[in-house]
């Protein structure tokens, strides 16, 4: 009997029946479930080392793994007591709390890695739950935190922090920003958010915490591994790996907004051939069509593409092309994909999602049917004509207003799964280019998910603008997003979009751009300059030209110095890309990746390790004389510009010049850097 004061003076007696001292443990196969009223939840082992949890108001737990590939079964132990319940996977174990299902985890050192919050006054404060109709809820899933705590991946974001520690992260893709909800923590613990709701990552000193804004349950996966390493490996076989890159997709990347027509292009492709520079792919951009959704060359400017292929292909160069998921109404697509539901719809109003060049709509690649129609456009337009390459822009997909409540895919509303898009216009692509039986596949593309990687996607950090503060935030952005499965990244050397600079001060920019793209896993020239030519009969300028000759000749001596420097770092590069491929081991990363018993090394965001031998301290402000440069401790280190040695372990002031990037190789490599 419990006796419960209700107001003053008066008592209320409350009998519990034998039934409400019962058990609120039960097992299934490899599962731990806890039930009490208004809520249930699965704890389950998923792979080595590996916890997943699910739990849902509406008391039924889905079987939706999104983009998780299934791991081998493994038998946990589970042990139920008085009080609380245990399940133990390897090194990895929760214990939960029976009267109201506080969960904390636990390494096999008895080390907590992870506690649900505890609030005296809310009850099962930990895992809110708000009903939005249905079985769908607002969710918010909250952590006890660390103020020491580091916090690293979760996609891109142009934050200017490596440590997540601190930040508060949309979850959602925009131009820019790319969410993938996995982050792994100084204390040893990998976390997989497996939600592809719109939402919300808070990793505040006091809390860490997941929010989705529309959601049937709250899911995610947590593992436990020693190193940064053996985390990043873990994720990637829970999500899968890249293919091997192709020989062509580690040199020079050549592009620009825009090259109009066959002859523009086919000028600058000649010209790099005649002063004999290294290229490898040469970008045809946006509004090559004659009608957005039209996917396909407009014959006025592109009179012969198939030629213009097939020498390419003779000067040993791939061509790469823009084929947007947009639809204009104009289009002569767009009757078959509106009466399929091949498009995207809107909850309500007009089926419009972006005003650029003409009002257009998206196609729907959610749907089989959507993804097997832009494909057979690609491959009739473009594939025919040896075309192998294809960059995805517009992919998160970019809307104005950005409304995703109003939003209908054929997998659902906007709120509930808009993150997936990037994945689904890759898959369609992929699987396109892999029915015709192409090996090699390498395609570019603005956004993306958990498990994108699978689909031979090269990700880059979207339209950014060209100055000094830009750069050094994507040093940071990329060395997160490699934590996150995505070997293959970069950002458009130069900036996309002009910062106001002097020629002067944009050309130190740019040579300092183009010294870091050289030692980023992909290395592409793009961008928007300025002065803008208007093409008669297009909707869309071109901009000045953006070749490594356009800046005058100090520029063009050190961008070209640095192509060869590229070509040299090739059979390096494509041996790590092979690695990356078969265990998910980045090529950049951080330099706690490989020295994570080093302090120091958790604290720099600066520098990072280009595969296992080569340090990068790339030089991020103007007018540098000096860069500050720590060498971890325990190996050797040998400046690859003059062959001094170095020992580990501390801060040097190291001198630079505008002709050179400071790198330091180690493991006996015997990569220089030619002064000449």
């Amino acid at each position: 009997m419990i006796i419960i004061p209700v107001l003053a003076g008066i008592l209320f007696t409350l009998n519990i029946s034998a039934q409400d001292t019962e058990s609120r443990f039960s097992t299934d196969k490899n599962s731990l479930i806890w039930e009490n009223e208004g809520e249930l939840f699965r704890i389950e082992a998923f792979g080595d080392n590996t916890l997943r949890f699910r739990s849902s108001r509406s008391l039924h737990i889905t079987e939706e793994n999104w983009n998780i590939l299934d791991q081998p079964e493994v038998i946990p132990e589970i042990k139920i007591m008085p009080g609380k319940a245990v399940i133990i996977n390897g090194t990895i174990r929760a214990e939960i709390r029976e009267r109201d299902g506080l969960i904390t985890y636990l390494n096999n050192k008895d080390e907590i890695l992870l506690k649900e919050a505890f609030h005296h006054h809310v009850p099962r404060f930990a895992r809110q739950y708000d009903s939005k109709g249905s079985d769908h809820f607002e969710i918010i899933l909250t952590f006890v935190a660390e103020k020491d705590e580091h916090i690293y991946g979760m996609g891109q974001y142009p934050n200017d922090c490596l440590n997540l520690k601190g930040t508060v992260l949309e979850l959602a893709q925009k131009n820019t920003q790319i969410s993938i909800p996995f982050f792994i923590s100084s204390k040893g613990y990998g976390f997989i958010w497996n939600n592809p709701s719109i939402g919300r990552a808070d990793f505040s000193l006091t809390h860490t915490s997941f929010t989705a804004k529309y959601a049937r349950q709250i899911d995610y996966f947590i593992f436990q591994e020693d190193t940064p390493a053996g985390l990043v490996r873990k994720y990637s076989d829970m999500t899968g790996k890249a293919p091997e890159m192709p020989e062509y997709g580690a040199g020079f990347w050549q592009s620009k907004l825009r090259y109009y027509s066959q002859e523009d292009l086919m000028k600058v492709a000649r010209e790099y051939k005649k002063r004999n520079l290294p290229v490898s792919v040469i970008v045809a951009d946006f509004f090559h069509w004659p009608e957005t959704g039209d996917w396909k060359f407009d014959p006025e400017y592109w009179p012969d593409p198939k030629g213009m292929v097939e020498e390419l292909e003779a000067m040993g160069i791939k061509l790469l092309v823009s084929v947007w998921p947009t639809v204009n109404m104009n289009s002569e697509n767009y009757q078959t994909l509106r009466k399929n539901n091949y498009l995207i719809r809107p909850e309500n109003g007009v089926n419009t999602f972006l005003p650029f060049a003409g009002y257009l709509t998206y196609i729907d690649p959610f749907h089989p049917g959507a993804r097997e129609f832009l494909w057979s456009k690609l491959k009739q337009n473009y594939y025919d004509i040896g075309i192998r390459m294809f960059w995805l822009d517009e992919s998160e997909p970019e809307m104005e207003p950005l409304d995703y409540e109003n939003v209908r895919y054929y997998r659902g509303n906007g709120l509930e799964v808009s993150s997936l898009y990037p994945y689904y216009l890759s898959k369609a692509i992929y699987e396109g280019q892999v029915n015709e039986g192409q090996e090699e596949i390498i395609n570019l593309t603005r956004s993306g998910w958990i498990g994108i990687q699978r689909f031979g996607t090269v990700l880059w950090s979207g339209d950014i603008y060209g100055d000094f503060e830009t750069l050094r935030r994507q040093v940071k952005a990329g060395l997160n997003i490699s934590l996150c499965g995505i070997p293959w990244w970069n950002s458009d050397i130069g900036g996309f979009f002009d910062s106001g600079l002097s020629k002067k001060d944009f050309n130190e920019v740019l040579i300092r751009w183009f010294q870091y793209g050289t030692f980023c896993p992909v290395m592409r020239l793009h961008g928007q300059r300025k002065p803008y030519t208007k093409i008669e009969g297009s909707p869309m300028h071109t901009g000045a030209p953006n070749e490594v000759w356009s800046y005058g000749e100090e520029a063009y001596g050190i961008m070209s110095r640095y192509l060869r420097i590229r070509e040299k770092l090739k059979p390096y590069i494509l041996e790590n890309m092979k690695k990356a491929s078969a265990d998910g081991t980045p090529m950049m990363r951080p330099l706690f990746y490989d020295f994570p018993d080093d302090k120091q090394c958790w604290e720099v965001e600066d520098q990072y390790m280009f595969g296992p031998d080569l340090l990068v301290a790339p030089i991020l402000e103007a007018g540098a004389k000096t860069r500050s440069i720590y060498l971890p401790d325990g190996p050797e280190w040998v400046d690859a510009l003059s062959g001094k040695k170095y020992k580990g372990g501390k801060t040097i002031d190291y001198k630079v010049s505008i002709d050179n990037i400071p790198v330091f190789t180690r493991n006996n490599s015997d990569f220089r850097i030619d002064q000449n």
